[in-house]
């Protein structure tokens, strides 16, 4: 994304109030209770096992670990998953998995 389209759309959050996850396509995280973990505005599934979820991001990835993990729904920009999560990931654009 260039420069100028920054700038305007954070201009465009400021003025109008809109959330920042909404218009910057940042990933969206509801942990409940270390159960059940919804993932929203998620570029797609990369990895999955009953021990560790990796999902893409519009600029790096996301990982989940834990035990038991099952993916509960799964659209194109949501993923419920539930399990017992342990840990949770955060990788920018410049980092290697």
């Amino acid at each position: 994304m260039s420069r100028i389209a920054r700038k305007f759309r954070k201009w465009t959050v400021d003025a109008l109030d809109l959330p920042g996850d909404l218009v910057f396509e940042l990933p969206r995280l509801t942990l409940v209770g270390g159960k059940q973990l919804l993932i929203e505005n998620h570029r797609g599934v990369l990895h999955f096992s009953e021990e560790r979820l990796s999902l893409a991001l519009s600029e790096g990835g996301l990982e989940v670990t834990g035990k038991d993990l099952v993916i509960k729904t799964i659209m194109p920009q949501e993923i419920m998953v539930e399990g017992d999560i342990e840990e949770i990931k955060y990788r920018g654009t410049g980092e290697k998995p």
